[in-house]
């Protein structure tokens, strides 16, 4: 009788779970697999086709969401680690600083990019300020470079804030015994905390390279709409703003870009189990 009960409270337990699963993540990608694989005619495999059309807009995509990944681990990594080896006070502070810009609208935080990078922007008002009105300025905006500036800017955070949490478990007397031992700070680094942080550069890199990809937004303020990444085009195929809505092309488009976050979760799921399984190398 009490394991009835038992199994009857786990299973009402796991319900607010199960609905919240069913209705805001089952339901749409149910939607979407259903749109890419219909038209008029009914089932049809001809939206797939314009993932092909649009591999050089998939190729930038990704390029792009690589680049600003990769800057935001290598920007990252010492601002975790220098957190991590503060004290309670500087910890509780950083984070808060890390975190105040995220409180603000996304939107409003890419405008003020903007202004700050435009050809008479702020950036270049205060060049021609230091070295005269003829002083020709920066070209700043609209191009690949501020697109990436723009990832890196907002979403540096997801990337830190993993990084610091797995760099709190490496315990101070770990290092010290490292170096007791003979090893260098560079095989501190290497051989002890960088093992122990792959949880939290696999987490991090997850948060950053998929919103990095599948993002529209940036690309149309800092990058003044001429190069069009995926995320524009299933926004646009959506909601007709080129004057053509077709949910069945931004759906196929949406469904790729699905599989590959999968896959890409996938893989780093694995390096993560392995590194987890693995430990620390030896110092020595």
């Amino acid at each position: 009788m009490n394991k009835g009960v038992e199994v009857g409270n786990r299973r009402l337990n796991l319900f607010p779970f199960s609905a919240w699963m069913v209705v805001f993540v089952l339901v749409p990608i149910a939607l979407v697999v259903y749109y890419a694989f219909t038209g008029v005619d009914g089932f049809t495999l001809s939206n797939l086709k314009w993932v092909y059309t649009y591999r050089g807009t998939l190729w930038l995509s990704l390029e792009l969401a690589f680049i600003a990944t990769a800057i935001c681990l290598v920007l990252a990594y010492p601002i975790a680690y220098s957190m991590s080896r503060a004290s309670e006070r500087v910890q509780r502070n950083a984070t808060l600083i890390i975190m105040l810009p995220m409180w603000m609208n996304f939107l409003v935080r890419t405008y003020a990019w903007m202004t700050l990078l435009e050809d008479t922007g702020l950036i270049n008002s205060a060049l021609r300020a230091i070295f005269g009105m003829d002083f020709p300025g920066l070209h700043l905006i609209n191009n690949h470079g501020a697109i990436i500036l723009g990832m890196v800017y907002n979403y540096l955070p997801y990337m830190i804030l993993p990084l610091y949490t797995s760099m709190t478990k490496i315990g101070t007397s770990l290092l010290e015994a490292a170096r007791d031992l003979g090893a260098s700070g560079s095989q501190v680094l290497r051989k002890v905390i960088l093992p122990m942080s792959v949880p939290g550069i696999i987490s991090g890199i997850t948060m950053v390279f998929i919103p990095s990809i599948s993002t529209f937004i940036i690309s149309k303020i800092l990058g003044g709409g001429k190069d069009f990444l995926i995320g524009d085009l299933i926004e646009d195929y959506f909601l007709g703003n080129s004057g053509v809505v077709n949910y069945n092309i931004g759906a196929a488009l949406s469904l790729v870009i699905m599989i590959m976050i999968l896959v890409a979760t996938f893989i780093m799921n694995h390096f993560d189990k392995d590194a987890s399984t693995s430990g620390g190398g030896s110092v020595i």
